[in-house]
């Protein structure tokens, strides 16, 4: 019954048209009387809501997600992005759908910039969409190229929602960080390959191949933006900074390289820099104090055991199990933003993964990457509306556009639950 009253009511709330941060608080406060008239609680009290509010905010490593949502900013408009497209196009533009190659490569670059998915797609379909459209490529598949390509930003270092999950499952974030790489590269890989067997349907001629001394200048010009993940990963695994630290180090490190080296920002845009960061993580923040209500409310309701009871067919078997969750997970996606997502399941499915002695980072990586893609499914897809607005074309073509990108997605993530190994193992090379 418990189960039943926290889906009625989030979904009800939902329905209404309420933004998803107040559904989850009208969900709290429904789960709050029904536990206080079941006696499961002594009574309802507000105060306590309010307290479970706040402190869902007041948690040291989500000061990471301002600072990683700063440094992606100041990235796309201090000319970082721009360069890694530049050298991408210097190296495999001259190839058959070459300028595809350059969207997957740059993608998985930035990604490891900013961690945002939405911010990595909308500077990549800025630049590169008006490029491929130009060079006669189809462009709602273009679009979903860029879309796909985009979705790689939650799963390598540095992740807003690696943060996310690892403060609300109290998973380390640098284990998820490191764990993040592997996965995310292969993810590239996969649509890559996805690119190259639809490109052979494009009747595009390839791009003119530049001179080597060129490609070697151009690289030169972008080896300030692709040093940031170096410094943030290589800091994080010899311990220099956490990951809250290294958000600090990659905005100071985009300011100044977007500041003085490129001189492609100006001091009348920091204003509006900072407001947009400021804006998108009281969004973001304001989702987890709401969620953080529901999560202890979820905890007293025994509402994870629950659900354990009704899992516990497949209990026994980890493959299998997971198997099952990334399936609830994938269906959950479509229906839910990325964040809602992951502050919905996490705190229900994270005693299940420990009571099933699965290892908690390598779910987190599962759990995130499967949200990830849920960005370019329909009805919601974040990030598919964002290519769709640069593209100027509607939510159909797009998803028709994204569809062989987002079965080499979903191939990925169901080889990684079969071969947990394909996460595990690097993940103990990185701590080494």
């Amino acid at each position: 019954m418990t189960v039943a009253v926290f889906v009625f009511s989030l979904i009800a709330a939902m329905a209404l048209g309420m933004p998803i941060a107040y559904a989850l608080l009208v969900c709290g406060v429904c789960l709050m009387g029904f536990l206080a008239a079941t006696g499961v609680l002594p009574a309802f009290d507000s105060q306590i809501l309010a307290q479970r509010f706040v402190d869902g905010a007041d948690n040291f490593p989500l000061l990471a997600v301002p600072f990683f949502l700063l440094a992606g900013e100041f990235m796309n408009a201090g000319g970082l992005s721009k360069r890694i497209v530049n050298l991408g196009v210097a190296w495999v533009g001259h190839y058959r759908g070459g300028l595809g190659y350059v969207a997957v490569i740059a993608a998985i670059i930035m990604a490891s910039l900013s961690g945002s998915a939405v911010a990595d797609t909308a500077a990549l379909a800025a630049i590169l969409i008006p490029m491929m459209k130009a060079a006669g490529y189809d462009v709602p598949r273009s679009a979903g190229l860029v879309a796909a390509g985009g979705i790689i930003a939650p799963v390598i270092p540095p992740s807003i929602g690696f943060i996310i999950f690892g403060v609300a499952g109290n998973v380390s974030i640098t284990k998820l960080f490191l764990a993040g790489i592997v996965p995310g590269i292969m993810m590239g890989v996969a649509i890559g390959i996805a690119w190259w067997w639809v490109a052979k349907k494009e009747k595009v001629e390839p791009g003119p191949k530049l001179a080597l001394a060129e490609r070697w200048s151009i690289t030169f010009k972008s080896l300030f933006a692709i040093a940031l993940p170096v410094i943030i990963i290589g800091g994080m695994k010899a311990g220099v900074f956490t990951p809250t630290e290294a958000a600090v180090v990659a905005a100071v490190y985009a300011f100044i390289v977007g500041m003085f080296i490129y001189r492609e920002m100006h001091w009348g845009q920091i204003y509006g820099l900072f407001l947009a960061a400021g804006k998108t993580t009281a969004v973001v923040m304001f989702l987890v104090s709401a969620a953080m209500v529901s999560a202890w409310l979820i905890t007293v309701a025994n509402i994870p055991n629950e659900v354990a009871s009704m899992l516990s067919p497949f209990m026994d078997n980890k493959t299998l199990l997971m198997f099952v969750m990334m399936i609830l997970i994938v269906v959950v996606g479509t229906a839910l933003d990325f964040a809602p997502t992951v502050l919905i399941l996490t705190p229900v499915l994270m005693p299940v993964v420990l009571k099933a002695g699965i290892d908690p980072v390598y779910f987190g990586v599962l759990f995130i990457m499967n949200n990830a893609i849920g960005l370019i499914t329909p009805p919601v897809g974040t990030v598919l509306n964002v290519v769709c607005g640069v593209a100027k074309i509607d939510m159909n073509s797009a998803f028709k556009g994204v569809m062989p990108f987002l079965i080499a997605q979903l191939i990925v993530l169901f080889l990684l639950v079969f071969i947990p190994e394909l996460v595990t193992t690097p993940l103990k090379w990185w701590m080494r």
